[in-house]
């Protein structure tokens, strides 16, 4: 089978033949239909976080079940699913806290890749997942199912942007209905935190993002409002929207010092600042101390959405059948996996809000 194998950090992917060991007991095998390129996998792959290669990236993606371990009940060969990082027990501390992002616990795919060349050289699985490929085996907690009539290509949406995004609103803050929400970044993730707040009812709900482009997309999207990121008197147009007190919600999409800052900035007292966006290794976040306890602010990150997938999949696609939820709109355009370079370029430009990689 075809993947797109990352070999030197920073370098164009090359599409190779590769294979894959049969699952383990708790492990499915699932055909790849469609991959969404995530900021992520290109932040990995250009070694901002490390890591080793070579390696398989793509994590935001949707198939069919075409094999299960001797232990899987919860699919059946043939089943529509997403197929997403988070890989979790169920039972740790964090699991059983709601915290299924950070479990703990060690599975069996983190001491060997399930990926090799056909000449036995192992390639890392990419962000636990490798779905730049036609296939791939994951553990079964990956995996959610979706309805047999919906597009794989939006579906594989919910596998990371959508649920990071509007999870961080009403997973990670909890954030109360008819709040006011300033959003940070209005990219993939940051366009699914309007959609997050616009679902709650948060009003006003302002977008602030560098690009004009992207700040008319954000009013399709749910905002009421839209500023530049570099006007100098934003905060006092925050305040004149809110009563004169501030942003009671912030949401930082994207992973930018600056960007954080300026939230901080932004909030009201008592306010909330939501952190979604992940940052280089190193980065460090200067603020003002005695501003967090005498304002008595809270800074919260969130990692994934705080997403249970048995518990949030349901409603998110109800969300989309009911029209609430955007996914069809955030595709800006599908590739076929030979040009996968292609569609990482327009991403690394930032034109795009999604692009697709389609498989047959």
């Amino acid at each position: 089978m075809k993947a797109a194998v990352c070999r030197e950090f920073g370098k164009p992917w090359t599409i190779e033949d590769i294979q894959l060991a049969p699952p383990g007991p708790r492990e499915i095998r699932v055909k790849i239909k469609a991959c969404a390129i995530c900021h992520s996998d290109i932040s990995y792959a250009d070694g901002i976080w490390g890591g080793e290669l070579p390696a398989v990236f793509g994590h935001e993606a949707s198939g069919t079940i075409l094999e299960t371990g001797n232990e899987v009940t919860e699919f059946s060969i043939g089943d529509p699913v997403i197929v997403t990082l988070l890989r979790h027990c169920g039972s740790c501390f964090f699991c059983s806290s709601g915290e299924a992002p950070l479990c703990d616990s060690h599975f069996p795919l983190y001491d060997q890749s399930p990926i090799s060349t056909l000449g036995g050289e192992t390639l890392l699985q990419g962000l636990r997942t490798g779905a730049f490929a036609e296939e791939v085996v994951v553990d079964v907690s990956q995996a959610a199912s979706i309805p047999e009539n919906m597009p794989f290509d939006s579906a594989s949406l919910l596998s990371c942007g959508v649920i990071t995004g509007a999870g961080a609103v009403i997973n990670t803050a909890a954030m109360q209905p008819g709040s006011n929400a300033v959003v940070i970044g209005c990219g993939g993730v940051g366009l699914n935190c309007l959609q997050g707040a616009n679902i709650v009812g948060a009003d006003p709900l302002i977008a602030v993002d560098l690009h004009p482009d992207k700040l008319q997309t954000a009013m399709e999207f749910g905002a009421t409002h839209a500023f530049s990121s570099t006007e100098e008197d934003l905060s006092e147009k925050i305040r004149t929207l809110t009563q004169g007190r501030g942003a009671d919600y912030v949401f930082v999409s994207v992973g930018n010092i600056q960007a954080m800052l300026q939230g901080f900035e932004l909030l009201r007292r008592a306010g909330t600042l939501v952190v979604a966006g992940m940052t280089g290794v190193g980065e460090k976040l200067p603020l003002e101390a005695i501003d967090i306890g005498d304002n008595a602010v809270r800074i919260m990150g969130s990692k994934m959405g705080s997403t249970d997938l048995k518990r949030d999949m349901p409603q998110w696609i109800r969300h989309y059948q009911d029209g609430k939820l955007k996914l069809d709109e955030l595709i800006t355009d599908r590739y076929p996996l030979e040009r996968i370079n292609e569609a990482v370029e327009a991403v690394r430009k930032g034109n795009v809000m999604r692009n697709v990689i389609v498989f047959d």
